[in-house]
């Protein structure tokens, strides 16, 4: 593992080196041969890593430990060489310009998974009256350690002590080629006739499929095929199973992957996610586990508490860690806490922990490529109870280049896909989903993190101080302080920090962390959570010329001018400041891709005839009518409209997501400038006519929304937020093209006319409809004819009107009040493809039930959620917070419907 991320690293390297000898050191002969030789020999080396990592073998893992390790010193010494002479370079070409410039510089079984076995059970019965028989395929997903092979265990066994079925077999996918796996149940199918037989031929999957179906033929049969890891390995085995019409077979397979788990199903509803325990089971299981028979009674130590977070409700994790306290001879807390302490020790060397060591290393080692590992362990760079934003990691690991490609843009595709991937893999789940089923927020959990920690750590690939852990070393390259370390200026005193590439504060941190005159190479700087950053500090940071991504917190109010001299700069984030004035200077910045924040422009520049007659206005409206702005996101601004910096947008070619405030001021008197700004932005141009993404938010609540009235013509948006006192539906939302998720807020009651004019968004896919009730009205059956999610957020529980046959795509439907009462008169049966209906979590358990009973009558079987502030889904049965977000908790069955077996995998 060590080698193959050396190999990734070596691999990100050489674009750069390529790219200083074509560009910068061209008119230097001996540089320039220097360069030419190292992009020959990295190639070598990197090639010579790769034949290394096939021949590992055990007598030879010291030795090539040694040669890798001094391989990761010789790269990241090249690495430093490369981004030095850039950096002093950059620092060159901007004192050249500076002189030029007449300007000077400014300085157990839970409740949920009894549910599971009780549904998996009914999916295992005879088919539906009415439904065609035929062969059903159920998958079981969700990530390592939860219990799924105990629970198709558990269902195996109750099947096959009954006759149902006439043909029974078990058999292990993992790690095993398509033609093993066919071979394995080709014995158990047929053990009476192959007892004893191991000389037969596995590479022809063909024969063997063939084979397999013969003695599947005209049978019912029920086969369960364990950890199926890829899609092409199951539509091998798949094939050798017969589809024989008027006979009801199952196969169940499990799964760590979401895709894998829907494509091996026959519908979609047959996969059945599998979810952490909760509080109380995972307390129970572990005091079961841990706890002498004559301590059953005993109080828990304290210490305890944390070994439940970091086992996080995986019932593996939970069994390990408490069998081995118990040879210990836990409860006594010294003993805990030791444990708790040394996790990432235990994990890496303890011999009962082999079995949860090797399922976390057959997970990371099945990640491919170098880039989608790196992505996982920068998990760590963030404490481990915080929600990370899935947009703040695309752009980190798009400027710390460590996605494998070169534009910025491709980067952050890239880096989308490495997302998607980890998530696919259930190495991170999500924590707030937005309206359009996009993950906003996610985490990592349990013993992964421990063990992706351990394995940064290990490799020099983050370094932490926080209160476990403070490692000492000759340099660091990515630096992250948790719960306030970096307090204490003594810890820091003989550490070189200009070699760090990444550095991210969370909680106060010492004037000698935040000297930012000791850092030279820095890209990231995530200072968003930093206490103690003040205005004082910003002066070092612009002289950080290599910078790309700057996050600010803390008590900033101003940004100064100077910040023109990060060139390199693609994110702006000053939404944790109290900055609401930007200077203009920010707009002439080349590389600059994403601004967030809420400010209007700086000093003079703040209104239109005073910005058009200054220099660097002038410069800057010259900058980006030649078409040099690469700004993307602009979220967002404060406008009275008449601003100048309302004239600047159109010029603003690459705009894809802009974000306003509109605050009308005691000058107020139009609002022409913002109407023609917004115009522009949505205008549908020849060359964008492919526009996947543009988006638009607007908060109008302060003022009228008669200004939209004027916008029209050919537009195009896919995305349109508009929270205010609406009346009406502005008419260009109508005629916008490509529409497909729209969101209306506002503190009124939504008119029926407006609503009315809603039905003819016929490329709609995503509706919310926030607001203090909605007069009456009926969805048409032609009305909204693609929406396959519904979100309505309601004071008062008035819902539409419904006709039979509409919404006939619909997969989701969310009824967000409090006081809803019973079903309302919405019936979800003509809804044919529903799969989950949300809730307000302070609905009544009567109400509760009814939607659950509802649901189970429905052919498509789908989930009853409850919305809930932060945490994961977890029962029903727990106590939900007042405020909610869209963090999901399914329904489940009571306590007292719990089975008394204890499920581990």
């Amino acid at each position: 593992m060590e080698a193959a991320l050396l190999s990734g690293s070596i691999k990100v390297m050489l674009p750069k080196l390529f790219s200083l000898v074509e560009k910068i050191y061209n008119r230097d002969k001996d540089i320039k041969r220097d360069m030419e030789s190292l992009k020959k020999e990295l190639p070598m080396i990197m090639s010579t890593i790769d034949e290394e990592i096939p021949k590992q073998k055990q007598g030879h893992l010291a030795v090539l430990r040694f040669w890798i390790d001094d391989l990761r010193e010789l790269s990241h010494g090249i690495e430093d060489c490369i981004d030095s002479l850039l950096y002093y370079a950059t620092q060159k070409q901007q004192a050249s310009y500076l002189q030029k410039s007449s300007r000077s510089p400014k300085a157990l079984m839970t409740k949920l998974q009894f549910g599971q076995k009780l549904r998996l059970l009914e999916q295992l019965a005879e088919d539906a009256e009415g439904q065609r028989k035929q062969l059903k395929v159920i998958s079981i997903v969700g990530c390592w350690g939860l219990g799924k092979t105990a629970l198709a265990a558990d269902v195996y066994n109750a099947e096959t002590g009954s006759e149902r079925f006439e043909k029974h077999a078990w058999v292990c996918a993992a790690l095993k080629p398509p033609g093993e796996v066919l071979l394995d149940l080709f014995r158990k199918l047929n053990s009476d006739a192959y007892q004893g037989c191991t000389i037969l031929d596995t590479s022809n999957v063909g024969q063997l499929c063939a084979n397999v179906r013969k003695l599947l033929a005209k049978k019912r049969y029920f086969i369960v095929i364990d950890d199926i890891q890829t899609q092409d390995k199951w539509k091998t085995i798949k094939s050798a199973f017969p589809d024989d019409k008027d006979i009801s077979s199952r196969v169940l397979v499990t799964t760590t992957i979401q895709s894998v788990a829907i494509d091996c199903c026959s519908v979609k509803g047959n996969v059945h996610r599998i979810r952490r325990l909760n509080e109380k089971c995972s307390e129970q299981l572990f005091s079961n586990k841990s706890c002498p028979d004559t301590h059953k009674n005993y109080r828990q130590p304290a210490a305890a508490t944390a070994i439940l977070k970091k086992c996080d409700g995986q019932p593996l994790a939970l069994v390990t860690i408490g069998e081995f306290l118990k040879s210990k001879g836990w409860p006594y807390e010294s003993v805990c806490e030791d444990v708790c302490n040394d996790i990432r020790y235990h994990l890496q060397n303890g011999e009962t922990f082999e079995d949860m060591r090797q399922a976390l290393m057959r997970n990371y080692a099945s990640l491919k490529g170098h880039d989608l590992r790196a992505c996982l362990l920068y998990f760590v760079m963030f404490p481990s109870d915080y929600p990370i934003k899935k947009k703040i990691f695309l752009r980190r690991w798009s400027a710390e280049g460590i996605v494998e490609t070169e534009a910025s843009c491709n980067a952050l595709k890239q880096a989308a896909r490495n997302f998607d991937e980890l998530m696919d893999r259930n190495l991170i789940e999500p924590i707030h989903v937005s309206s359009n089923d996009n993950v906003k927020t996610c985490q990592t959990y349990g013993m992964m993190r421990e063990f992706i920690l351990q394995l940064s750590i290990s490799q020099n690939f983050v370094t932490l101080f926080n209160d476990d852990n403070k490692k000492d070393g000759e340099y660091f390259r990515r630096l992250s302080l948790h719960h306030n370390t970096a307090e204490d200026g003594d810890s820091f005193g003989d550490i070189d920090l200009s070699l760090v590439r990444s550095l991210t504060i969370f909680g106060k941190a010492c004037e000698t962390v935040l000297d930012f005159s000791k850092y030279k190479l820095l890209r990231v700087l995530d200072l968003e959570n930093c206490d103690d950053l003040k205005d004082g500090h910003l002066e070092g940071i612009c002289n950080l010329l290599l910078l790309k991504y700057l996050s600010l917190g803390g008590s900033v109010t101003i940004l100064p001018a100077d910040i023109a001299k990060l060139e390199h700069l693609v994110v702006l984030d000053v939404r944790k400041t109290e900055v609401h004035m930007l200077p203009v200077e920010v707009f002439l910045l080349p590389c600059l891709m994403h601004i967030f924040g809420q400010f209007r422009l700086s000093g003079d520049f703040y209104t239109k005839t005073v910005f058009l007659r200054k220099k660097t206005g002038t410069e800057v409206q010259k900058f980006l009518s030649e078409g040099k702005s690469n700004i993307e996101t602009l979220a967002g601004f404060l406008t009275d409209g008449s601003e100048g910096f309302l004239q600047l947008m159109g010029h603003m070619n690459k705009l894809r997501k802009v974000k306003i405030w509109c605050k009308p001021s005691a000058s107020t008197t139009e609002w022409n400038d913002l109407t023609n700004a917004i115009q522009q932005f949505i205008h549908t141009k020849k060359e964008e006519n492919n526009d996947t993404t543009r988006s638009l938010s607007l908060r109008f609540d302060e003022c009228s929304e008669k200004f939209l009235d004027a916008i029209g013509g050919h537009c195009y948006l896919s995305s349109l937020k508009l929270h205010g006192n609406m009346t009406k539906l502005p008419l260009f939302v109508v005629s916008v093209q490509g529409l497909r998720e729209l969101c209306l807020k506002t503190r009124t009651k939504l008119t029926t006319g407006l609503l009315e004019t809603l039905s003819n968004l016929g490329y709609l896919q995503y509706l919310t409809l926030i607001a203090h009730g909605i007069e009456e009205f009926i969805i048409e059956v032609k009305a909204l004819p693609r929406l396959v999610r519904l979100c309505l957020e309601l004071k008062c529980p008035t819902f539409p009107t419904i006709r039979q046959g509409a919404l006939a795509y619909l997969v989701t439907l969310q009824l967000l009040c409090k006081d809803l009462n019973d079903l309302s008169g919405i019936n979800i049966e003509c809804f044919k493809l529903l799969e989950e209906v949300t809730l307000h979590p302070g609905v009544s358990k009567e109400t509760q039930k009814k939607w659950e009973k509802v649901a189970k009558k429905h052919p498509n079987g789908p989930k009853v959620m409850l919305l809930r502030s932060g945490g994961t889904a977890e029962s029903s049965n727990d106590q939900p917070n007042s405020a909610f977000d869209t963090s999901l908790l399914e329904v489940s069955p009571d306590l007292h419907e719990l089975s008394s077996v204890i499920l581990v995998p």
